[in-house]
């Protein structure tokens, strides 16, 4: 056994130049897939005439909406490539808002802003002792999360903002006074001249520019460091030894334990930083959406960011598009109303008709007239209405979540013992 590990190396460089040759394809491929993407929605803004889908407003928007659900993803990816299934996400940002909302009323934004992750990590160590010590179904420790936090929040609420204090600078038993604003970013000469370009309306440089305008344009110093942290937990878990032995536990925890890797150790780490992730999250709708706590802030952005972690396929690129997507599509829905969704429709049926055509060139039949058949369907819907009904226009982020997952479904593979029970030495 020895001498054959002992030979293994020299084919060890063929194996890796194969990975980078997979990994480059696939970056090809999402790269692909994205210009395709912004050609048709600007062939889809000209066509309609709604200038609104790709203006550095809506981008702006869909940006800061897209954080704390990109954030929660993030968390959720953490843990669940560690093997612990983290519902309790919502419950933990919910923590994030009422550290970040507290602290930084009574002291400044930042020591905010610290005390909102801190909570996260306080929240998420409840569910790593429930689920990795005392082997606790993970969905069950989850929602137990959720709910602990959610009824902690209201009772420490009524403690802290309803004395004379809070009362008089403006808090109330469901929110905190208001809180210092954070610093944003800006690039001024850029943004002016890519609001410049973005006004006349150009096929697709236009769209370009209004995209670019709103991700360099009035961007919170969060939604910066937020980005880094994608990029960082990328290279962390696909790139460090630390990494891959955390993706080990939630692979095959047992072979883990027989290489020497502390697989408890990896868990508790994982589900902590889980729950710092999604405490931030909490922290940026507390400080940077609203400036104020909130009661019920988060609006069940924990099980959206879950969402976004599975359509990303448990990676951070795909659950930054995933987050990327929802918050295009609320953005839109606030921002604009049924007109600008109602373009969204012809949208729909191009990629209902993709779609269609590519189920029945991969003869899968019944699929692809179903697709065929919802493609005209939403198109005769398209042109027998001028307007999306309002019920309508306020489900939009949530039909569009549905659908992409429905979509994506066949492609996904979550980590092999996610969601397991383990114990020190159960393979011995």
């Amino acid at each position: 056994m020895t001498a054959t590990m002992t030979d293994t190396p020299p084919p060890a460089a063929p194996k890796a130049a194969t990975g980078r040759t997979r990994s480059s394809r696939s970056l090809g491929q999402i790269l692909m897939i994205v210009a395709g993407a912004l050609l048709l929605v600007a062939a889809v803004r000209v066509i309609t005439g709604a200038d609104q889908l790709t203006s550095e407003g809506q981008v702006s928007a869909a940006l800061a909406l897209a954080v704390p659900i990109g954030l929660a993803g993030l968390a959720g990816l953490w843990s669940e490539r560690a093997g612990v299934v983290n519902i309790g996400l919502e419950g933990m940002m919910i923590l994030g808002t009422f550290g970040a909302g507290w602290i930084g009323w009574q002291s400044n934004p930042w020591l905010g802003l610290l005390c909102g992750i801190g909570f996260g990590v306080l929240g998420g160590l409840v569910h790593a002792v429930a689920t990795v010590t005392f082997g606790v179904d993970h969905i069950v420790s989850g929602v137990a999360v959720n709910l602990l936090a959610l009824g902690a929040t209201q009772y420490l609420a009524k403690i802290f903002f309803s004395d004379g204090k809070a009362a008089d600078a403006g808090g109330n038993p469901k929110q905190s006074p208001p809180v210092d604003s954070l610093p944003n970013i800006d690039v001024p000469g850029l943004s002016d001249a890519l609001s410049s370009v973005e006004k006349h309306h150009w096929f697709l440089i236009s769209d370009l520019a209004g995209i670019l305008g709103g991700l360099v344009s009035d961007l919170s110093v969060v939604t910066v460091f937020a980005a880094l942290l994608f990029v960082g937990s990328w290279w962390l878990l696909w790139r460090t030894a630390f990494g891959l032995r955390l993706r080990s536990c939630g692979e095959n925890p047992i072979a883990a334990e027989s290489l020497g890797v502390n697989v408890y150790k990896y868990k508790y780490v994982a589900v902590a930083v889980s729950g710092g992730l999604a405490g931030l999250g909490g922290a940026f709708l507390a400080l940077v959406t609203s400036h104020t706590y909130l009661e019920n802030q988060t609006g069940g952005r924990g099980y959206i960011g879950l969402a976004a972690m599975i359509f990303g396929n448990w990676r951070p690129g795909g659950l930054a598009m995933g987050a990327g997507l929802f918050g295009f599509s609320d953005a839109l829905q606030l921002r604009n109303g049924g007109e600008t969704v109602h373009a969204l429709l012809l949208l729909l049926v191009v990629l209902l008709a993709v779609l269609a055509g590519w189920k029945l060139y991969k003869k899968a039949m019944i699929q692809g007239a179903v697709s065929a058949v919802m493609a005209v369907a939403v198109l005769v819907w398209y042109l027998t209405t001028d307007e999306v009904p309002s019920d309508f226009v306020g489900a939009t982020p949530y039909v569009v979540t549905l659908l992409v997952l429905s979509l994506s479904a066949q492609r996904l593979r979550m980590p092999k013992a996610d969601g397991m029970r383990y114990r020190k030495g159960q393979g011995k």
